[in-house]
């Protein structure tokens, strides 16, 4: 019989302004590390093919950049590997830290990296090796960060405090691509030549704010008790793949059609309004940037939600809903009306996106016990992210040549990938109420899921 004690009560339990400290401390940091990964979105479908791939054409440059941007997401398994057995093992805190150095210095170095007119091939492959150590680094902070802030709210706030914290990614989102809109509506050749290596740049500033605010972030409770109690995992990667693969696999596919959906609208329709009927580039820069904005109370409005009437069912709304909508998003955008695609954009992002991404986070790590949870947790995120946004780029800019400009090879595609993340938010537990227990994760209360090495 699987025995747990509460981690959190009555006279251990954070203050209200210590979990909001937390919860703010995550948003701040997260907005720096996403502020630089998003800025390769976006360069790497507006500027990089121009820059790094100016020998192979417009359609063979673009897939080339998207190639590099899906390189990243290869990358951040492996990132969650590493992180993961650091952040069970020594903490959450300094984990964090040290990802966010590690975009830092990777995006700085971008942004003064030469062009293939310049090096030859030694730009693109140098372009790559920094784009894996993004990947890396992403895959180490946003399964933490979250993860960090789960352990510090207490039940009935998990949602719509893991809501904050993710609200990093849409005010990242937000600072690089309203940058870029605002650089390009200004001169668009300035963009192309040295615009887009001092938004790189920036990010000195940027990751050094995140790095100040991280410093004064405070252990998890949960964790610094489990230490306490020598109830850490000694090998948490291989747990989670052993004890827990049918969590792992239910997180995975939660992933794939969220992260979907997000770089659909924030990386690949940036290309597609491109190349719709005379190119609509500032329109649709403007509709990622409002979105994002938006998305900076819509995430924590959701998470608050699922709070209150469950993960699942607004998650499922999400998930149907975006593979619904996508087909008269597609007929929206082709109106060429700057304020439609705006509109168009804001629909799929902040009610549909916005009702997975919510709660998803809390949820991610409420399949996991405290030992493996940020294994488990950015283990989860990233495989989900590279099976779903990762390739979401590349393979539908590849369906959107092989059919001659038609979208509905890209809706067939997305189909699959919703099925997929619909498969998985039906089989995984509602876990919104309970508080978070020792030995078994964030459990409803008639979890009976064993730790490895418990006896029956």
């Amino acid at each position: 019989m699987v025995q747990s004690k509460a981690v959190t009560g009555p006279s251990d339990a954070p203050t209200s302004p210590q979990i909001r400290r937390a919860a703010i401390a995550a948003l701040l940091g997260s907005t720096a590390e996403w502020y630089d990964f998003y800025l390769y979105s976006s360069a790497a479908a507006l500027v990089f093919s121009h820059v790094f791939f100016s020998g192979l054409g417009d359609s063979g440059g673009i897939l080339a950049a998207f190639g590099t941007y899906a390189v990243g997401f290869g990358a951040r398994p492996l990132g969650a590997l590493i992180a993961g057995a650091l952040g069970d093992r020594m903490g959450r805190r300094s984990t964090l830290i040290g990802s966010l150095l590690l975009m830092a210095l990777s995006s700085a170095l971008i942004g003064v990296l030469p062009g293939d007119r310049q090096i030859g091939t030694l730009a693109p492959v140098l372009l790559i090796v920094l784009r894996i150590l993004q990947g890396l680094s992403v895959g180490g902070q946003q399964g933490g960060a979250v993860v960090l802030v789960a352990e510090t709210a207490g039940p009935g706030r998990r949602g719509l405090w893991t809501g904050v914290s993710n609200a990093g990614s849409s005010a990242g989102l937000l600072l690089a691509t309203g940058a870029f809109a605002l650089i390009d509506l200004a001169s668009h050749h300035f963009l192309m030549t040295w615009g887009w290596r001092l938004l790189f740049l920036a990010n000195v500033l940027v990751g050094g704010v995140g790095f100040l605010v991280r410093l004064g972030l405070q252990e998890s409770p949960v964790f610094l008790q489990a230490r306490e109690r020598d109830e850490l995992a000694k090998q948490p990667v291989r747990d989670v793949l052993t004890g827990h693969r049918r969590d792992l696999l239910i997180g995975v596919g939660l992933r794939i059609s969220q992260t979907a959906v997000s770089y659909f609208y924030t990386a690949f329709v940036l290309f597609y309004e491109g190349h719709v009927d005379g190119g609509n580039e500032q329109a649709a820069l403007t509709a990622v940037t409002v979105s994002a904005g938006i998305s900076m109370v819509t995430t924590p409005f959701w998470g608050g939600l699922s709070d209150r009437f469950g993960r699942r069912r607004l998650f499922l709304f999400g998930a149907i809903g975006s593979l619904l909508y996508m087909g008269p998003f597609f007929l929206l955008a082709e109106t060429g009306s700057p304020l439609v695609i705006v509109l168009a954009v804001i629909v799929g992002v902040n009610l549909f996106h916005d009702a997975m991404y919510g709660p998803q986070s809390a949820w991610l790590g409420e399949q996991f016990r405290t030992s493996v949870r940020y294994s488990g947790a950015a283990l989860s995120y990233q495989v989900g992210a590279l099976l779903g946004g990762g390739m979401l780029p590349l393979v539908a800019t590849w369906l959107y040549y092989l059919q001659s400009g038609s979208p509905w090879l890209i809706w067939a595609y997305f189909a699959v990938l919703s099925a997929l993340t619909v498969w998985a938010a039906a089989r995984a537990p509602e876990t919104s109420g309970p508080a978070i227990v020792d030995g078994a994760g964030i459990e409803t209360a008639a979890a009976t899921v064993p730790s490895p090495g418990t006896k029956p």
